[in-house]
């Protein structure tokens, strides 16, 4: 092989001799795309790329991980191949399958790396669209567990940088669904008494952030105490066009009063106007820090009845 042609494979052959440790392999060992691999590491890109076409993914949990690890393969001899286009349908692949996935400087070459954020930036707003009903769904069907482990895939994939701070209205609806499902969860069980021990060492008391609003997820902080929330009354109008149920926001301050209030989920437009209305009025013990008052983001879900 001349100088040259040399010179052009050796990011892609740097990749392969780091990806041999990290791709390919499936939980129990079973090496996928153990051929391909060296064929690639050979720079015998059209061959290895007749092998991967060959490979079909296997059937159970493995599928997943099998498809993502044919695919990275393939991006990388497309690649090397000069075959972009190719390559970035191969990279879609891969994001689609596992949307967190971002290759390191340990598995890739820069120019496989900026390929990768350039499919990701280009997929993650629908995939996420996506995620985020797929959590609603489950939410909506009362499924919470699961809906708290979307929710919380969605955020992560919207604090995502090659998210460029995209969706910031859909990332306060995911974190307040979110407190919706834990608070609807049966609590744990407690755990076990353990054994005597020694004293442990005196704690630093920790001091709230008085410029952050906390929610349910800071386990950390004691959450309101209701003194006075009284729900408007919906008329019989109302209650035509209402929907089963709704979703308000507030943000309690420190002193217990109701600083914010905004629909997340509307029960009928005059209702949310009232509810709003009354919203201002509601009375709280503010949520508290270390024992001292703090902001809090509450998501208070409204229940419609249809009964006289």
């Amino acid at each position: 092989m001349s100088a040259p042609a040399r010179r052009l494979i050796a990011p892609f052959l740097l990749a392969a001799s780091f990806a041999q440790s990290a791709l390919g392999q499936v939980p129990g060992g079973r090496d996928v795309v153990g051929a391909a691999r060296d064929l690639y590491a050979s720079a015998r890109y059209d061959e290895a790329l007749a092998v991967l076409n060959e490979l079909r993914p296997a059937d159970g949990a493995t599928a997943v991980v099998d498809r993502k690890s044919i695919e990275q393969y393939r991006s990388l001899c497309l690649l090397a191949l000069g075959r972009g286009t190719e390559a970035e349908s191969a990279i879609a692949a891969v994001v689609t399958a596992d949307p967190t996935y971002q290759p390191g400087e340990a598995e890739a070459s820069p120019r496989v790396r900026a390929a990768f954020s350039d499919v990701r930036r280009r997929l993650l707003p629908e995939i996420v669209n996506t995620r985020y009903t797929e959590a609603k769904a489950s939410f909506d069907r009362k499924d919470h567990t699961l809906a708290m482990q979307q929710f919380r895939q969605t955020i992560t994939l919207l604090d995502d940088p090659d998210m460029g701070g995209k969706f910031t209205d859909l990332r306060t609806l995911a974190a307040g669904f979110l407190d919706l499902a834990i608070a609807a969860m049966a609590p744990p069980p407690a755990p076990p008494k353990p054994q005597a021990a020694a004293p442990p060492p005196t704690p630093v008391v920790p001091q709230p952030d008085p410029n952050r609003i906390y929610t349910m997820v800071d386990a950390e902080v004691t959450a309101p105490v209701i003194i006075r929330q009284e729900m408007p009354r919906l008329t019989p109008t109302m209650k035509i066009q209402a929907r089963d149920r709704g979703v308000i926001e507030v943000i309690v301050d420190e002193l217990g009063r109701v600083a914010f209030a905004a629909i997340r989920q509307s029960v009928q437009p005059l209702y949310d106007a009232e509810l709003l209305s009354a919203a201002r009025d509601w009375r709280y013990q503010p949520a508290t820090f270390a024992g001292k008052p703090v902001r809090y983001r509450k998501m208070i879900q409204i229940n419609v009845s249809r009964t006289p």
